[in-house]
């Protein structure tokens, strides 16, 4: 299983996502941890990331995601996920360049079925920003905070996902993910 915890920044997707997977015995990986150099420091000067910036971003999460599943290992993405489009790209092994005829069958595979859960973790703007203006040692400006939420696209329809507010603890959360894994 693979989970994908997203949302804004200042979230809780790295504080969730380490406690989740030090209780499950899960990999727990941070997207933030792959940004490029200049993604960071455009963050810092406060320049919101356009989807040029992103792409490679992703394309290096979605590796992560492969090799993983290819080990059969359950881990935890921190990823922010705003765009469906980044979501799919996350998701969609089809896009990825492969000649081995087996291997592209099981990455179609886990493009269309439920090995991939997003975990959508939201919450009113002013929680998100007094959590981010508290934060220390990040590089993610709060300036860029509303641009995150004018390009966040939640989670919909047909894609698979669980939608937890944030106004919980962190134990609470935790629980409540678990919960909804079964």
């Amino acid at each position: 299983m693979i989970l994908i915890l997203m949302g804004v920044s200042g979230s809780g997707k790295t504080t969730v996502g380490s406690c989740l997977a030090n209780k499950l015995g899960w990999n727990f990986y941070d997207a933030d941890d792959y940004h490029s150099k200049e993604n960071k420091e455009k963050m810092v000067k406060g320049i919101p990331l356009d989807d040029q910036d992103r792409i490679p971003w992703l394309c290096t999460l979605q590796e992560i995601i492969m090799r993983e599943k290819s080990f059969g290992v359950n881990m935890i993405l921190a990823c922010s996920s705003l765009k469906r489009i980044y979501r799919r790209l996350l998701t969609d092994v089809q896009s990825t360049v492969n000649t081995d005829s087996k291997q592209n069958q099981e990455r179609s595979q886990l493009g269309c079925n439920k090995e991939i859960l997003f975990v959508y973790l939201h919450g009113s703007i002013e929680l998100i920003t007094k959590r981010l203006e508290s934060r220390k040692g990040h590089y993610m400006s709060p300036s860029l905070l509303q641009s995150q939420f004018d390009t966040l696209e939640p989670p919909e329809g047909t894609e698979n996902f669980i939608d937890i507010n944030i106004e919980k603890n962190i134990p609470e959360i935790v629980a409540e993910i678990e919960k909804n894994l079964g």
